[in-house]
């Protein structure tokens, strides 16, 4: 619990079978981390590319300027974002 977040994925996917997106999901779910984005996640990727209106999935280089305001809530944003696409419509 110590750790950063950066340091808890650099362990955790260490381990064969853990990638990034685990490791982030690991950071949301168990250890409640308050400013994780997955610029992995399917789901968030699209949620942002139809709250924005673009014209195609974002990138993690996109998704990190899209998601820089939502600092230090990045976690609850990405919880409202897979909310979001329950919601939609398809």
């Amino acid at each position: 619990a110590g750790l950063s977040d950066e340091d808890v994925i650099a362990e955790l996917t260490e381990i064969k079978g853990i990638g990034r997106w685990t490791a982030e999901m690991f950071l949301i779910f168990h250890l409640g981390r308050p400013d994780v984005i997955s610029a992995g996640d399917l789901g968030i990727r699209r949620a942002i590319e139809l709250a924005y209106g673009l014209d195609e999935l974002p990138g993690p280089t996109d998704m990190e300027r899209i998601s820089d305001p939502w600092r230090p809530q990045r976690t609850l944003a990405c919880l409202y974002l897979w909310r979001s696409l329950a919601a939609t419509p398809t």
